[in-house]
């Protein structure tokens, strides 16, 4: 771990997860159900790990993170002094007309981004000294957080983190 990254504390229960096994273990099947996805409740059916096309959410094995920032616009106790950590992730399942986030959720403008580099994001947050990992519009995009977060774990990340989800959200994948 780095030390840079110290947190005091009990480690947050996705460590334990990942110390046991049982983190590996959800990864791996989050995976398998996105070969016929049934990860929100639009249930495509699309294999996800092939293309993204037929998909509601149009998002295939790789993410597109539209920015990733500390963000001051949360709940105060999200926020802190420092920030939240937030990662946009494009593509969001739900679609609503009105969505205060459209531009980010619904346009799909951003960058592919794998398991590697989402974990560069989640430790690039940790080191500007955000509270948490803010994961915002994360319903269609679990297998890829999971796999993020492995990566993420091995090389120090502690700190909490926020499913920030519109609701859509099959009840398995939770």
């Amino acid at each position: 771990m780095n030390p840079d990254r110290a947190i005091t504390g009990p480690d947050p229960g996705y460590v334990r997860l990942y110390r046991s096994g049982e983190l590996q273990r959800r990864l791996e099947e989050a995976y398998r159900r996105l070969e016929t996805c049934d990860l929100c409740p639009r249930e495509c059916g699309v294999n996800r790990c092939r293309s993204p096309e037929g998909a509601g959410c149009r998002t295939g094995e790789q993410v597109v993170v539209c920015s990733y920032h500390p963000h001051f616009g949360e709940e105060a106790p999200l926020v802190g002094r420092r920030g939240s950590g937030t990662i946009f992730f494009a593509w969001c399942n739900l679609r609503c007309v009105y969505c205060q986030n459209y531009e980010l959720s619904a346009m799909g403008e951003g960058h592919k981004v794998d398991a590697e580099g989402l974990a560069v994001m989640m430790l690039r947050l940790e080191d500007m000294g955000c509270h948490n990992i803010n994961l915002v519009s994360p319903s269609h995009v679990v297998p890829q957080i999971l796999a993020g977060l492995l990566v993420a774990i091995e090389s120090g990340l502690r700190l909490p983190l926020v499913y920030n989800t519109g609701g859509y959200d099959a009840l398995d994948t939770l």
